[in-house]
């Protein structure tokens, strides 16, 4: 099947910073043609999954003021469940908010967890009760180990699920396994590694996964597995998520310390971009952000290179410092 994509690339605003970092993923071969990456489910997967904590439940509240930069604790932001810790910045809520998509290059790391703890960094797209996430995630129980591994989920009202594990995602690439393990990760003050993912809505209403400088397409969620996001999506955000289990001390996010305005040393994401209901690719320069203790983020304009750029600034250690 191939995407009726719009123009978006053709019109964007912003152009990414590549180098060798963005190609992570080990290339092998692939697949043979014709064929793509499943994961083969054992018993122990079976187990693990079973141990999956329930899925993220976020509304966001139509009423509240909001401005550039200011970071609320609880403003808007409700997680019901209260089972996820978040440091992110997002667009301002608005419910004729119309977007077609969203995108960022996101720094790869190893945060340290335990357990049925994880730690990541995403981004996400939602309207009501439907979701789609990417990202990289540190993950035992959805995994099996600690290795930080790309990751895909959405939500369609009571329906979850991660990468290919239940029937909705459409995977159309040989080479990009959804829980491939990254081969390179970054070093605090030392070498940076990162990976580009895009969401983007076709003009059949199918949400797209895109990777990589070039849009690499990798695979599509159909729109007949939605409700909400049949049409644009209303809200979109980009940083740092754990989890842990009630009485558990939170694990550490991102470069597992807090932002110092420096991105040789913190977990971010860059290029940060939305896509608009006309398919045009708009960088993002005003967010809101929200913090959840112990964590920090920020939205900052930053020197890169030969210019500025935004960057969502994002981590923290944890717990284990604070008990």
């Amino acid at each position: 099947m191939k995407p009726t994509l719009s123009t978006i690339k053709k019109d964007s605003t912003f152009s990414s910073t590549t180098n060798r970092s963005w190609t992570i993923w080990s290339k092998d071969g692939g697949c043979p043609f014709g064929t793509v990456p499943v994961k083969r489910m054992t018993k122990d997967d079976l187990i693990r999954l079973s141990r999956m904590p329930p899925p993220e439940d976020v509304t966001f509240n139509a009423e509240y003021d909001v401005s550039n930069n200011n970071s609320r604790p609880n403003g808007g932001y409700i997680s019901s469940q209260g089972y996820k810790v978040v440091a992110i910045a997002q667009i301002s809520y608005n419910p004729h908010n119309n977007f077609a998509g969203a995108g960022m290059v996101t720094i790869l790391y190893n945060p340290q967890v335990n357990g049925q703890q994880h730690s990541g960094s995403r981004l996400k797209i939602h309207k009501g009760s439907d979701i789609l996430q990417v990202g990289w995630r540190v993950d035992p129980t959805l995994y099996g180990d600690i290795k930080t591994r790309l990751f895909i989920h959405f939500q369609a009202g009571k329906i979850h699920c991660f990468n290919t594990l239940c029937p909705g995602f459409v995977q159309v690439n040989h080479d990009i396994p959804l829980d491939t393990p990254f081969m390179n990760i970054s070093q605090r003050g030392g070498e940076q590694w990162g990976i580009t993912v895009h969401i983007d809505r076709d003009l059949s209403g199918n949400w797209w996964l895109l990777m990589t400088p070039n849009f690499t397409r990798v695979g599509f969620w159909p729109q007949s597995l939605f409700t909400d996001l049949k049409s644009f999506a209303t809200n979109v955000d980009w940083g740092g998520v754990v989890y842990s289990p009630p009485g558990v001390p939170e694990p550490p996010m991102g470069s597992s310390q807090f932002p110092i305005e420096n991105t040789l040393y913190d977990a971010y994401c860059a290029d940060v971009t939305i896509v608009n209901e006309k398919g045009k690719t708009i960088e993002v320069d005003s967010t809101i952000t929200h913090t959840d203790y112990p964590y920090k983020v920020e939205f900052k304009e930053l020197s890169h290179g030969a210019k500025d750029k935004y960057f969502v600034l994002y981590g923290g250690p944890g717990e284990s410092t604070h008990v």
